[in-house]
């Protein structure tokens, strides 16, 4: 398996992954873990909330997000890490028994104007749940080595 560099990614290019099936043990879980909010760890409390229903924590849904883009092709990138989320969106709840899956979009891949090593490749990433309903929306920028210097 080849690494992918700075240099093998276009403007246009399309990773799609997943998919990733949600759970209610795994929602409640993550839940009781990192976002112990009421309407992500019970179905009342949830039919009462904006939310309708139980619903997944959206740091949850960032968290599956991350892990598809990893299996899909991260993990095969000369990824130096990123220097932050340029915008986070979750549109609609994430509910167990839905199945996750998306696309990772190339949106801009420029040159370190300071370090030659490196690269900025921005992605904008989208995860539909299995209706093909959009339920959360990133835009990172990763840094990834080059392939040569400059």
């Amino acid at each position: 398996m080849s690494v992918l560099h700075f240099e093998d990614f276009e403007t246009g290019q399309v990773y799609p992954f997943g998919p990733h099936a949600m759970s209610r043990p795994e929602i409640i879980a993550f839940a009781a873990e990192f976002d112990p909010q009421p309407f992500h760890m019970d179905e009342a409390a949830g039919a009462e909330s904006l939310l309708g229903g139980l619903g997944a924590s959206g740091w949850h849904t960032a968290a599956v997000m991350m892990r598809m883009i990893h299996s899909a092709f991260l993990h095969r990138t000369a990824s130096m890490g990123g220097p932050g989320i340029d915008s986070l969106k979750w549109l609609r709840p994430v509910r167990p028994g839905d199945v996750l899956s998306g696309r990772s979009i190339v949106i801009e891949a420029r040159p370190s104007a300071s370090r030659p090593d490196r690269g900025f490749v921005r992605f904008r990433n989208e995860v539909v749940n299995g209706r093909g309903e959009l339920v959360l929306v990133v835009e990172n920028p990763i840094i990834i080595e080059r392939r040569t210097a400059g």
